[in-house]
């Protein structure tokens, strides 16, 4: 698959009537971003001019985190936020839990709630709203703006030969974290302005003049730290192929391969466990998202550093030629249309779990001793892990994603939103309960991941480090990429019930 062409780049600089914008600096130059925070909700009403309704459809972790930001943030502006839900839904009683009745108009019927909504944010599953979106497009009010936080539509629109209704902006705001991340980190943004879940943007259409202004306002009333610019297509390439690789299917397989690989070693099945999944939940999360990723190595001792820069060497070339093989079928509609047809085959029935296995097991008292012990980051983990991680940034970064995308997709959001829910639960507990599209792509391609670790990249392991790769990964541009990223979002560790 060749890069995308010049005019499906991403264009990173913007203006804006209404909010003040800056300069990121990055390794090609800089780009522009907005900066959050709970000082700029004035300005929200002046930037959504002309919508007096939000209908937020779907309840999902994104609908829920969504609609309780959005309804929170435009308190006392006259804009309304209401939730739209299928007839018998069994989320209902939940969204009544949190505020949205029939009775005061904040719930109803899905396509009623389209219709009355000047924004209509569609937050259904993906597959659900590639069967269903001429219906939504048919109850759409003239002028109404279309908003998504996911450009699946779009690769499924462009695969059938299909296309937005005309008249209608189409913008994107696409939180970089799962939907729980997006409401826990809003809150505790009440104590600590600017906590919350960095989120990307686009413009698709734009007839009125007033797109841009319009998802920046929607991005800032989630709480969004900061709030970068990319496509819509640019999105759904680097948001499918993350969660198939270092987001949660490349994590999936890593740590099996890595528990296996211990237990080979003589470690009984707690203390491998420790080594794999509880090392890249934990400590290396933890040092990554405090201080960056060259930090996992320099923290080692002589000896480990040893140890991760083999493991690092022997596992850059097979991920990221994985991760290439992974773009590449999402760019060409293949992964699309491998969770379609996954959804029609599970239309009556749900997927089996994975969480069964002996590894899992011993999860639940690794979690339960946590107070006990000092758990430090195993180098051969860490190797493996960081080499995956920068794999995808390379990834991203010859296929034309602008820096700001790359580090969210590839690293802020792993070690900032899903990480620390795989620690607190363990990653079979993600793998199970994530989002059906990332779901179905962790089962697809975690055993591809797993078979390479353990039948490419741990023999490899064995050899003398290559100087070239380990040379090319301490002066890597991510590295300042992501401290300049880093710096406009404050650390607030998320909460996890």
């Amino acid at each position: 698959m060749a890069n995308p062409s010049s005019a499906e780049q991403p264009a990173n600089s913007f203006t804006s009537d209404i909010f003040d914008v800056e300069s990121l600096a990055v390794p090609d130059g800089t780009e522009t971003v907005l900066r959050g925070g709970r000082h700029l909700f004035p300005l929200l009403p002046r930037a959504f001019a002309g919508i007096r309704r939000i209908g937020v459809i779907g309840w999902g972790s994104q609908g829920r985190a969504q609609a309780c930001n959005l309804r929170d943030s435009l308190a006392g502006t006259g804009i309304e936020v209401a939730v739209g839900l299928r007839p018998g839904s069994a989320s209902c009683a939940d969204a009544r839990a949190h505020g949205f009745r029939t009775e005061d108009g904040t719930s109803g019927d899905w396509l009623d709630v389209v219709a009355s909504s000047d924004l209509v944010i569609l937050l259904i599953a993906d597959a659900a709203l590639a069967a269903h979106h001429q219906e939504v497009f048919a109850a759409l009010r003239p002028g109404a703006t279309i908003g998504l936080s996911h450009g699946f539509l779009l690769g499924h629109l462009d695969a059938n030969g299909g296309s937005f209704p005309a008249g209608h902006p189409v913008i994107a705001v696409c939180p970089k974290g799962m939907g729980d991340s997006v409401r826990r980190l809003y809150v505790q943004g009440a104590e600590v302005n600017g906590a919350g879940i960095n989120s990307s943007f686009a413009v698709h259409a734009d007839p009125d003049g007033h797109a841009v202004d319009r998802a920046l306002a929607w991005s800032v009333a989630l709480g969004s730290p900061y709030t970068f610019r990319t496509t819509l297509r640019s999105e759904y390439l680097s948001d499918i192929v993350g969660e198939r690789a270092v987001l949660l299917g490349a994590v999936h397989g890593m740590v099996e391969s890595l528990h296996r690989r211990f237990l080979l070693e003589g470690d009984d099945a707690v203390t491998a466990y420790r080594r794999s999944c509880e090392t890249v939940t934990g400590p290396i999360a933890r040092t990554i998202s405090r201080e960056g990723l060259l930090a996992v190595r320099e923290n080692l001792d002589t000896a480990g550093r040893d140890t991760f820069d083999r493991a690092y060497s022997a596992t850059y070339g097979p991920a990221r030629d994985l991760i290439a093989e992974i773009y590449d079928e999402v760019a060409d509609g293949t992964e699309l249309r491998s969770v379609i047809l996954a959804e029609q085959r599970l239309a009556t029935r749900d997927m089996t779990p994975i969480g069964g296995s002996g590894m899992w097991r011993a999860g639940e008292q690794v979690r339960a001793e946590r107070a006990s012990y000092a758990q430090a980051a195993d180098p051969f983990t860490a190797g493996v892990f960081v080499a995956t991680m920068t794999a995808q940034t390379d990834e991203f970064a010859t296929r034309g994603h602008p820096w700001s995308e790359i580090v969210n997709e590839s690293v802020i959001e792993a070690v900032d939103s899903l990480l620390p829910y795989m620690h607190a639960r363990d990653v079979a507990y993600m793998v199970d309960n994530c989002s059906r599209t990332a779901r179905l792509g962790a089962r697809r391609w975690g055993p591809r991941f797993q078979a390479a670790y353990e039948q490419i990249c741990f023999p490899a392991a064995q050899a003398a480090p290559d100087p070239a790769l380990v040379e090319a990964f301490r002066t890597h541009r991510v590295h300042p990429a992501l401290a300049s990223a880093s710096r406009l979002r404050p650390t607030v560790d998320i909460s996890v019930a």
